[in-house]
């Protein structure tokens, strides 16, 4: 049956499809029609064939499953025993893999037998990050109570730390010699990893996919060489080191992302003279992006972390973080933890993610992406490597100039809506106003520095998320006392008029401005005693272009100096309107951040 169907459909060679598609372009230039360039620099185009395929290597998962753990953190850093009651209720619904956040002097055994009370230390995957000062220590007491079958991690990552603080805790010798005993001691946990590769802070610092991924690398290149130096095969060491990565919004970059990342590993360790075979396969975990998360309209938040978990499952990840909705504004709640772990629940028994070995092994598009982003990552490391590994091109500034320049551009794209955050720059609550959790650390770039100036031998990437800009925008608004009316005045072709009122709308309401909104008035004057009779602060023509040069300037007339007149759009009678002194204009193209602090200043906002 299957044949007799297939031959009644003969093949259609591409070069007939791209026939069609140019005579519907109608002469529009395909590149810019139909080519997406993502901010890595990859052209990804509108469709993919299996030819694609042809000059592609495939990337196969080491894993034979596509099981994960379900992973969830808690704060130990004050309360050991809360931080123990947490994790002990999220075993019991659903949790396999628990991780504790330590402070960076680690704790005592006592505080340890507190923590890891009524936990059964072979049931369960066990974590511990944040105690890079004092890795050693924790390791020999954790030994005490480990089993030979016991799972998890102490992320012992003293490059993540120089990374994200600029200095390292005991210097940089000290450093390396405690690497060698970290992966020694824990010789008899063959399931136990004890080095970490933190490469989350890059997604987090605002870096593209491919340098997240090539800088990890470079990072766990790093730890394999001064092992092997230290006297470790790359096997012994590549067996103790575990891979942090953020997972973001591009859902099927995110995919191919995961998939790159193994390949080249895999690369890197058989370059150390490590057989090509899964003893040596890199075990990632996931976190969701920290970045990509708002203060404001933070439900969104669960939306943002459900594709993104879906992303990683989906690629292969061993274990998943997803993170609070709400923990950008507060201690995460017992809801918010309860809706971050039961979304991995959803994704394997009721969508079946873990059922099926690398879903997107074999797909068109996710291949070609996953070669791509190989490609460009491994070029990016093989800088890195050039300028003498992960630690010296830190130490040169190399690294930091790379995010930065990237963390730019992704703020542009931002402040211009060339890159949604749903809420936050497009999209937002007219009628939300900061809540008493919400402060002004909380919207604005204010990490507390824990290494003074004198120790730090490079400078640190700084986390930050991509909403603070329009969250301090916002939160100034709702701090000031005051809220700014803006008066949709709408007329001419309907639709025309409710367009531009609906793109104004959104426009303003992202500073936080009351937006009041009006279908359609009959005509100039009765909108304009409208709108002075409301005491608007900013009234907005809304209308079809054609109407603007006769009509705006009568509105001019109307409203005086009484409020801030804007036009909505960028008409063909612009630069008549702006000769006759009316000067503002929003439209697509407006810096909206920019343009938006403008009004506050203007408005007496600060």
């Amino acid at each position: 049956m299957a044949e007799k169907l297939f031959s009644e459909f003969p093949p259609v060679p591409t070069a007939q499809w791209e026939a069609v598609i140019q005579k519907d372009l109608k002469g529009a230039d395909y590149d810019k029609k139909l080519i997406w360039k993502t901010p890595e620099g990859i052209n990804v185009r509108p469709y993919y064939r299996a030819e694609e395929l042809e000059n592609v290597r495939k990337a196969h998962s080491a894993k034979t499953g596509n099981g994960w753990l379900i992973r969830q953190d808690f704060d130990a850093r004050e309360d050991v025993g809360a931080a123990n009651r947490d994790a002990l209720d999220a075993l019991n619904k659903g949790v396999d893999s628990i991780g504790f956040r330590l402070k960076k002097e680690g704790l005592s055994a006592g505080k340890l037998d507190a923590l890891l009370n009524d936990i059964d230390v072979s049931a369960a995957e066990i974590n511990f990050k944040g105690a890079c000062c004092a890795s050693v220590e924790l390791l020999g007491l954790f030994l005490k109570k480990a089993k030979g079958d016991t799972r998890g991690s102490i992320d012992f990552d003293p490059l993540h730390r120089l990374t994200l603080h600029g200095a390292f805790c005991s210097g940089e010798q000290s450093a390396f010699e405690q690497l060698k005993q970290m992966v020694e001691d824990a010789k008899s946990l063959p399931h136990f990893r004890t080095v970490g590769a933190g490469a989350s802070v890059f997604h987090n610092a605002g870096s593209t996919i491919v340098q997240e991924l090539a800088f990890g690398l470079a990072m766990g290149s790093e730890y394999l060489h001064r092992l092997a130096e230290a006297g470790i095969s790359a096997g012994d060491a590549a067996q103790k080191i575990k891979f942090t990565f953020a997972v973001g919004a591009s859902y099927f970059m995110e995919m191919a992302k995961f998939r790159a990342a193994r390949v080249l590993w895999a690369n890197i360790t058989k370059a150390y003279g490590e057989k090509e075979d899964t003893s040596a396969a890199m075990k990632i975990h996931a976190v969701t992006s920290g970045w990509n998360q708002a203060v404001y309209d933070p439900n969104v938040n669960m939306l943002r972390a459900t594709t993104e978990a879906m992303s990683a499952t989906l690629a292969g990840v061993d274990s998943l973080e997803v993170l609070p909705f709400d923990k950008p504004i507060r201690k995460p709640s017992v809801f918010s933890n309860r809706i971050a772990r039961n979304t991995q629940i959803i994704l394997k028994e009721e969508s079946y993610f873990d059922r099926v070995v690398d879903p997107a092994s074999g797909s068109y598009y996710i291949e070609t992406l996953t070669d791509a982003i190989a490609a460009e990552a491994w070029k990016l490391f093989k800088q890195v490597e050039e300028k003498g590994g992960y630690l010296a091109a830190f130490k040169a500034g190399f690294i930091q100039e790379q995010i930065k320049a990237s963390a730019q551009k992704r703020d542009a794209n931002i402040a211009t809506r060339r890159q949604i955050l749903l809420g936050v720059n497009q999209y937002p609550n007219f009628s939300e106003t900061a809540g008493s959790d919400v402060t002004l650390e909380t919207v604005t770039r204010a990490p507390k520095a824990c290494v003074a100036a004198a120790q730090k031998i490079a400078e640190p990437l700084e986390e930050y998320r991509g909403a603070q800009a329009f969250e301090a925008l916002r939160y100034a608004t709702d701090k000031s006392g005051k809220q700014p009316q803006v008066f949709m005045l709408t007329f001419g072709n309907l639709a025309m008029c409710r367009a531009r009122a609906q793109f104004a709308g959104n426009f303003f309401a992202c500073a936080g401005f009351r937006i009041t909104d009006n279908t359609r008035f009959e005509t100039i004057e009765e909108g304009a005693k409208a709108a002075l009779a409301a005491q608007a602060q900013i009234v907005v023509a809304c209308a079809a272009d054609d109407d603007y040069a006769e009509a705006v300037p009568q509105i001019a007339r109307q409203i005086g100096d009484k409020a801030i007149l804007v036009v909505a759009g960028d008409p063909a009678c612009r630069p008549e309107l702006e000769a006759q002194g009316i000067k503002k204009f929003i439209n697509v193209k407006s810096n909206v951040l920019e343009t938006l602090k403008e009004y506050q200043r203007e408005l007496g906002i600060k």
